[in-house]
């Protein structure tokens, strides 16, 4: 795979981040779900309004990553009371990281999870959070992998379904050290 570039959306990625967001939550989640629901939650979830009003959000941030001029995929972050729950000061949630189907296996997931610890070791925070689909087995490893620990569920809506996730949290010790994912 040629190398893999990292960089923060703008209003001027609006449409790409539409299309890879998409994209990556329908190959990702289709197969456990309605096609109703489906179609509901990619209309309504990544509409170009909401987009909009999330990537002018200073306390939410995305970062598209590119091969060969092509959008893999993305991580969001939200910090401050742009947090979907927990709105802790000292804390970063991960939002979203998905990465297109033909590129899991290649490291392109942890490039944007070591985005996101550069980012919270800039902010100073004690931990980084998030939710994960108790179905997305792939995920959950991946973020155990990465130190996380299980500490809650709550209750996500996709469409007319509500769905548990696993809230998960990583204690960030601020020297970078050993947690940059290199396992």
């Amino acid at each position: 795979m040629n190398t893999v570039i990292l960089h923060k959306a703008s209003l001027s990625d609006l449409e790409e981040l539409q299309k890879i967001s998409r994209q990556t939550f329908h190959e990702t989640f289709a197969d456990d779900n309605t096609e109703d629901n489906m179609q509901k939650y990619l209309s309504e979830g990544f509409s170009i309004g909401k987009l909009t009003t999330e990537i002018t959000n200073p306390n939410s941030e995305f970062y598209l990553a590119t091969s060969n001029n092509k959008t893999i995929g993305y991580l969001k972050i939200n910090s401050g009371q742009s947090q979907t729950e927990l709105k802790d000061s000292k804390a970063i949630e991960v939002e979203r990281i998905y990465v297109l189907k033909e590129f899991h296996g290649k490291n392109v997931g942890q490039l944007l999870y070591n985005k996101a610890l550069e980012i919270a070791h800039q902010k100073n925070v004690d931990y980084i959070w998030l939710g994960v689909w108790e179905k997305n087995p792939r995920a959950i490893r991946f973020y155990k992998k990465n130190g996380f620990m299980e500490f809650d569920k709550h209750v996500f809506i996709l469409g007319e379904d509500e769905q548990t996730d696993i809230l998960m949290k990583l204690e960030i010790n601020n020297n970078l050290g050993g947690r940059l994912g290199k396992g």
